[in-house]
């Protein structure tokens, strides 16, 4: 743990997950901050958070960009975030402001909150700030046109059960289901709507704010060859489609 006086200031940035979601607070931020972390999977060439920030003036000498891998076991990724916290928190006591991005929403599902909770062990008294973002669910949301809750409707955000059954009761505890981190299960998801008759109410964003990115209103015409919805992917499940008013 650190005992030296912070003079310098971190920042946490949701960077959202389309180009150009940024928050003005946000790009505020970063535009003073003297190093921005770019979070990048060791199985990937590009940041993806630093995609999303596409089209807007940085200085490239400021950007870090940071291997990150989510396949580890809970005290190997202790101990990763643990030495990055340490490595910030000495950029800090040298008077540094030093932000990192992360994609999303900065405390929805992220692996920014790995971080924070190893920067407050190791410098608990460093000035922080966390900025959000725009969340994958409320990005397909609005890109869909699909409502994520009316007057007193049950909304949930879930990552995606290896249990279909458990998945079903969830279903229908709630009028609307905001459905993650899918990956291989999407073809058991599939069937399980169809056995639930809610194929025609649901809708699928897949791999959000990448080139690739494909918008589906409704799972009845379900195009071949696209069984695994891949990275970035939000289903949004409904169980009617009538819009209610009183």
């Amino acid at each position: 743990m650190t005992g030296g006086h912070m003079s310098g200031h971190f920042y946490g940035v949701g960077v959202g997950v389309t180009p150009g979601s940024l928050s003005v607070a946000a790009w505020r931020a970063l535009q003073s901050a003297d190093l921005i972390y770019a979070p990048r999977s060791k199985v990937s060439g590009t940041s993806v958070a630093l995609a999303m920030l596409d089209g807007l003036e940085l200085d490239a000498s400021k950007i870090r960009e940071v291997e990150f891998n989510m396949d580890g076991d809970g005290p190997r990724l202790k101990s990763f975030y643990l030495q990055l916290a340490q490595k910030i928190a000495a950029e800090l006591e040298a008077g540094k402001r030093v932000a990192y991005l992360t994609i999303g929403d900065s405390m929805t599902y992220s692996t920014y909150g790995y971080l924070l909770y190893a920067l407050r062990e190791v410098a608990p008294d460093a000035p922080r700030t966390t900025f959000p973002g725009m969340t994958s669910y409320a990005t397909a949301a609005s890109l869909l046109e699909f409502s994520l809750g009316e007057e007193k409707e049950r909304t949930l955000v879930l990552p995606c059960p290896d249990d279909m059954e458990a998945l079903r009761r969830e279903i229908e505890a709630h009028e609307v289901v905001a459905l993650m981190k899918i990956g291989h299960r999407f073809p058991e998801v599939l069937a399980l709507l169809r056995d639930m008759n809610l194929l025609e109410y649901c809708a699928l964003a897949s791999r959000l704010g990448l080139p690739e990115q494909r918008l589906l209103h409704g799972l009845n015409d379900f195009p071949q060859g696209f069984e695994r919805p891949g990275y970035l992917s939000v289903l949004l499940i409904r169980k009617a489609n009538e819009r209610r008013f009183t």
